[in-house]
């Protein structure tokens, strides 16, 4: 699907650490999540492949962002104002962000990363902007705030993970950047093997952090059966 939006005025990106508290956002209603380590996430399949650029311009493997730690990905704008899309994501995974931190040895088992569709408006130094003090490498919490070097290495990416996507051209007919209509959030294990996509449905902070340590007592369980 393409749409063109040529000419088209971006807003400045706000920092995410400023919207992220008092934003309005439009909230699921609250399912009860099971116990932690109660019920088992099977694989539901591998990671993608593909190459990004993180807040320092340097192109870097995806896989680097979704392997060693158990990992949350979202793909954003920063730009976005629907509170049903993007500022919902943004909300969920801040929230899920502070109540790890409370607890250091699980947040240095976890990594959020927020991947930007739109590679031309959100630029390395964009996404570090709207990153702000949520972007600092020596909190437990990692939170990455990546971007694309193009719509084409992006679209590998998306098309992977099932993420629908329209192509949306500028003034000179070219791709610009990728743009959704469905929410999703997608959790991985420390393989890098996806175990969850959260819809908005079921964007469930309780739900989100006991899958997390769902899938941290499975690696404790696995270390001690190896020993």
């Amino acid at each position: 699907m393409i749409a063109s939006a040529a000419q088209s005025q971006r807003p400045a990106p706000a920092p995410a650490s400023d919207i992220a508290p008092a934003g309005r956002v439009a909230r699921p209603p609250r399912l009860v999540a099971p116990a932690p380590g109660s019920y088992v996430l099977p694989v539901i399949q591998l990671g993608p492949a593909g190459t990004v650029l993180d807040t320092a311009g340097r192109a870097v493997p995806l896989q680097e962002h979704t392997r060693g730690r158990v990992t949350l990905l979202s793909f954003m704008y920063t730009y976005c104002v629907d509170p049903t899309g993007c500022p919902l994501l943004f909300s969920t995974m801040y929230g899920l962000h502070e109540r790890l931190q409370a607890t250091p040895d699980l947040a240095r088992r976890v990594r959020l990363v927020s991947l930007s569709f739109d590679p031309v408006n959100d630029t390395p130094e964009t996404m570090a902007r709207y990153g702000g003090s949520l972007a600092r490498t020596d909190k437990p919490v990692r939170w990455d705030f990546l971007t694309g070097r193009s719509v084409a290495e992006l679209q590998p990416i998306l098309a992977d993970l099932g993420q629908p996507v329209a192509i949306q051209l500028d003034a000179e007919g070219k791709p610009a950047r990728l743009y959704y209509h469905m929410l999703k959030l997608f959790l991985f294990d420390r393989q890098g093997r996806v175990r969850e996509i959260y819809s908005s449905a079921f964007l469930q902070p309780d739900m989100i952090y006991n899958d997390i340590r769902t899938l941290l007592l499975e690696e404790d369980a696995s270390r001690v059966a190896g020993k």
